[in-house]
C-alpha cells in the first residue's frame, strides 16, 4: 500500500506535517517503538509508529530520525497524547531526512493503525502472489520449468510469513519450510488430517499441537473432487490414504476468502508436480511387475535373472555387484458395515469383495511405507518398485549385496545375507497411527516381509514367504499389522490360527488358578512364573532378577505346582505355562 491510503482513511485520524512529496512510497510493514535506537529491529518499508517517550530534550529528535532513515523507513507517525503538539525539532528533522511525518490524534489507537496497515499489506501482497501461483501453475501443466512446490511454498514464507509443508500420507516431509518439522510432529499432523477427512469434516482442518496451530489442506489428485459428506463414499475410502496434504503454521479460521483461494491454487500446483512424479514412476513399477508376473508363472530362472539385471541398475545405481533381493506384499481390505479391528481368526472380510479396488491403494501406500520416514523430497523413493495383482501389492525392494557374498555364483541358491534386509516389526513404527486414523473402523493394512536372497531361483519362495507373513499378520486384531519370515520358524506362527474358545479354554485351565490366587494374596505368582521361564528354569538367575531369595522363589514355583497340578520340572508343563501365557 502507499503511505497516501493512509490519509484516505479517516478512521485513522492522520494528519501529514511533513514529507508531502513523498507519500507515494510503498508500505510493507508497521512496527511500534520508543526505543530510542530501534534500528536492529526495522528491516525497510516499515511506517514506525511512537509515542515519543523516547524524546527527553529536543536534541533526541534528529539521531532519532536519522537512523529512522538509515534503516528504509518510509515513514513516521508520531502520537498526540505524550507531549500534545507534536515538536518542532521532530519536524525539522524529518523534513532534513525527508521522512514524511504524521500527527496521530490522541484519540486514535496505535493498534486500529497497525491493524489497518497489515489488513491491507497482507492482501496486496496475497493478490502478488496469486498472480505467481497462476503463473506457476500453467509453466507446470506446460512443462516442468516452474521449479516445483518449493518456489511456491518458499514464497509463502517470504511474502506471506507463512510456514508450510508439503507431508505424505504418513507425515513424511516431501517439501517445504527449511526449518524442519519432526518426524513425531508430521506423523501426529498426519493422524489429524485423516482422521477428520474420514469423518467428513470440511477442509482446512485446524490442529493445536505443542501450542501452535496448523491449518491443514488436502493435496488432491486432478479429476478428484471433495470429500463425500459424512465420510463414507468411495472417494474418500480410496484417496484419503494417498493424497498429500498442505500443512501451514496458521490459523486459517480467521482468514477472508481471497487468501483461502490462493492456498487452495498452492495445492493444485502441489496436486500437479505429483502426478509429474509418479509418472517418473512407472518404469521401476513396470519392472516389478514384469519380474512379479514371470516368477507366479513359474519361468525358468535364468529368464528371471535377465530381468533382475536390467532392473538392479535402475533401482540400485552404483553398484558393481548384483545385488540382495526382499520381497513385501501388503494387502488393504474392506469391511462393511462392521468393525475391522479384529484379526481373521474373528472374522475380518479378507476375500475379493473386501480387496475390490484396493491394489492401487495398497500399492500407493507402500511406496511410502518403505521409505524412511526421516527422509525429505520427493525423490526419495526411486529405489522402490511397487507392482500390484488383485488386491495385493507387491514391493521388490534392492539391498547391496553383503561384502563376504560379493562374487557369488549368481544362480547358486537361495542365501540369506547376514544383515537380513528390513524386519517387519519396525517397519511400521512411525506412520501406525497416520494409517490407522485413514483406515478407520472399516479397513486393515497388513504386510508380510520376506528374507532376502540372492538368486532369480529365490524370488518364488521369497514371495510365498511374504505372502504367509502377511496372512500371519492378519490373523492378529489391529488395523495395522505386519509380520515378518524371522516369525514363520516360532510358535508366533501358530498362535494366531487357534480358535478363540481353544484358547480362552487352555489359558483358563493353566493360569486362571493363579490369577485368583494373586488377586485374594497379592502373591504375584503369574509374574513369577513369566519370570522362570524367562530365565530357562534357573533358580539363581530369575531370583535375582525379582530380588528375591532362592528360597521365596522356590516356595512360590512350589506354589503354583500345587494350584495347578503341573511339574515346573517337565518340559511339557513347562510347555504349556509357555504358550498359555503367550496367548493369555
Amino acid at each position: 500500500m502507499r503511505l497516501r491510503a493512509l490519509l484516505e482513511t479517516d478512521a485513522l485520524g492522520l494528519r501529514v506535517l511533513g514529507g508531502q512529496d513523498e507519500l507515494d512510497r510503498t508500505v510493507r510493514g508497521v512496527m511500534t517503538t520508543d526505543l530510542r535506537d530501534p534500528s536492529r529491529y526495522l528491516s525497510g518499508g516499515e511506517l514506525v509508529l511512537t509515542g515519543l517517550a523516547w524524546r527527553r530534550t529536543p536534541e533526541d529528535s534528529e539521531p532519532f530520525v536519522r537512523l529512522l532513515a538509515g534503516a528504509g523507513v518510509v515513514g513516521l507517525a508520531a502520537g498526540e497524547a505524550e507531549l500534545g503538539a507534536i515538536p518542532d525539532d521532530l519536524v525539522g528533522a524529518c523534513r532534513r531526512h525527508r521522512l514524511p511525518l504524521f500527527a496521530v490524534n490522541e484519540s486514535v489507537a496505535f493498534a486500529t493503525i497497525t491493524e489497518y496497515v497489515v489488513r491491507q499489506v497482507s492482501g496486496e501482497r496475497a493478490g502478488d502472489l496469486a498472480a505467481v501461483v497462476d503463473r506457476h501453475r500453467r509453466l507446470m501443466t506446460s512443462g516442468p520449468t516452474g521449479g516445483g512446490p518449493e518456489v511456491v511454498l518458499d514464497l509463502l514464507g517470504t511474502d506471506l510469513d507463512l510456514r508450510a509443508w508439503v507431508l505424505s500420507p504418513t507425515g513424511r516431509r516431501i517439501a517445504g519450510a527449511s526449518e524442519k518439522l519432526s518426524v513425531a510432529a508430521g506423523a501426529a499432523l498426519a493422524t489429524e488430517h485423516l482422521a477428520a477427512t474420514r469423518a467428513g469434516r470440511r477442509a482446512p482442518h485446524r490442529v493445536a499441537l505443542d501450542g501452535t496451530t496448523y491449518s491443514l489442506f488436502p493435496v488432491r489428485r486432478p479429476g478428484r473432487g471433495a470429500a463425500t459428506a459424512g465420510g463414507v463414499g468411495a472417494d474418500v475410502r480410496e484417496g484419503v490414504l494417498s493424497d498429500w496434504l498442505l500443512a501451514v503454521e496458521a490459523d486459517a479460521g480467521e482468514w477472508a476468502a481471497p487468501r483461502l483461494d490462493l492456498l487452495q491454487g498452492v495445492t493444485q500446483l502441489i496436486a500437479v508436480e505429483r502426478d509429474r512424479r509418479d509418472a517418473a514412476r512407472t518404469v521401476r513399477r513396470r519392472l516389478a511387475q514384469e519380474i512379479l508376473e514371470l516368477v507366479q508363472a513359474g519361468a525358468p530362472p535364468a529368464e528371471i535373472s535377465a530381468r533382475l539385471r536390467v532392473a538392479a541398475p535402475v533401482l540400485l545405481p552404483g553398484q558393481g555387484a548384483a545385488p540382495h533381493w526382499q520381497i513385501v506384499v501388503a494387502r488393504v481390505d474392506r469391511q462393511e458395515g462392521g468393525d475391522a479391528d479384529g484379526g481373521e481368526g474373528t472374522g475380518a472380510a479378507e476375500g475379493a469383495e473386501g480387496a475390490v479396488g484396493s491394489g492401487p491403494v495398497a500399492q500407493s501406500l507402500l511406496e511410502e511405507i518403505l521409505v524412511d520416514p526421516a527422509t525429505a523430497g520427493m525423490e526419495s523413493g526411486d529405489r522402490i518398485a511397487v507392482a500390484h495383482t488383485g488386491g495385493e501389492a507387491i514391493a521388490l525392494l534392492p539391498m547391496p549385496a553383503p561384502a563376504a557374498s560379493r562374487g557369488e555364483d549368481e544362480g547358486g541358491g537361495d542365501a540369506t545375507p547376514a544383515d537380513g534386509g528390513l524386519r517387519a516389526d519396525v517397519l511400521l513404527a512411525s506412520v501406525r497411527e497416520p494409517l490407522a486414523a485413514g483406515l478407520a473402523d472399516d479397513g486393515r493394512l497388513t504386510l508380510g516381509v520376506s528374507a532376502s536372497v540372492h538368486s532369480a531361483e529365490g524370488l518364488r519362495g521369497a514371495l510365498e514367504e511374504a505372502r504367509h507373513a502377511r496372512r500371519v499378520a492378519a490373523a492378529r486384531p489391529g488395523r495395522v499389522c505386519a509380520a515378518g519370515h524371522h516369525e514363520l520358524a516360532s510358535h508366533v506362527l501358530l498362535l494366531p490360527f487357534v480358535p478363540d474358545d481353544v484358547r480362552r479354554a487352555f489359558t483358563a485351565r493353566l493360569l486362571d488358578p493363579l490369577w485368583d490366587y494373586d488377586r485374594r494374596h497379592r502373591a504375584e505368582l503369574v509374574p513369577t512364573l513369566g519370570a522362570f521361564l524367562d530365565c530357562d528354569g534357573s533358580w539363581t538367575r530369575c531370583a535375582a532378577r525379582l530380588h528375591l531369595h532362592v528360597n521365596t522363589l522356590r516356595y512360590r514355583v512350589g506354589r503354583i505346582e500345587q494350584l495347578t497340578g503341573r511339574d515346573l520340572s517337565r518340559l511339557e508343563d513347562k510347555l504349556d505355562f509357555f504358550l498359555a501365557l503367550r496367548m493369555s
